[in-house]
């Protein structure tokens, strides 16, 4: 299972967003304290409408915590940054890796992506714009992470529903 972390998120509509997006993608959500609203948050029910009591679910204290966790479970931790030098695409994704997203105000903390400068990733963007929406990039580098790891769990077929214009010939 791919882990979204989100540190000190800001915004509960993109956390409500996001968690949606893990149910669906059979990730779990990891929210790094301070948060910028309550878990409880009407906003956060409303994003992640019906989604969010199935959510896989968890709170820490600081970053600090989180890196405990990971590295007892040999698991690496991406941290996606627009200061990245290694595009998304080119980060070689575990099956259980940790993807770690900043707020959305200011990104992760100069002194974390300095100490893990090799797990730094990036989205290429037009160069002088300053960052994608959080739940917009979140949704990218994990479907790319799914996608390395042949979409593990996820239906990959649909089935459309019954055409119309079958039936006129």
């Amino acid at each position: 299972m791919i882990h979204i972390a989100l540190y000190e998120p800001e915004i509960p509509y993109n956390t409500g967003n996001i968690g949606r997006t893990c149910v669906a993608a059979g990730a779990s959500l990891h929210l790094i304290k301070p948060l910028g609203f309550l878990i409880s948050d009407r906003y956060i029910r409303r994003a992640g409408l019906d989604y969010w009591p199935r959510l896989n679910l968890h709170m820490y204290e600081d970053f600090g915590q989180l890196q405990k966790e990971a590295l007892a479970a040999h698991r690496r931790i991406w941290l996606a940054t627009t200061k990245a030098h290694l595009v998304y695409t080119d980060a070689a994704f575990g099956p259980d890796d940790y993807i770690m997203f900043g707020p959305e105000s200011r990104g992760i903390p100069e002194e974390i992506l300095v100490e893990h400068e090799e797990d730094c990733i990036r989205i290429p963007m037009v160069e002088g714009e300053r960052s994608l929406n959080l739940c917009n990039s979140a949704a990218i580098v994990l479907y790319e992470a799914l996608r390395q790891n042949h979409f593990p769990g996820l239906m990959e077929n649909g089935q459309l529903h019954r055409l119309h214009w079958r039936d006129a010939t």
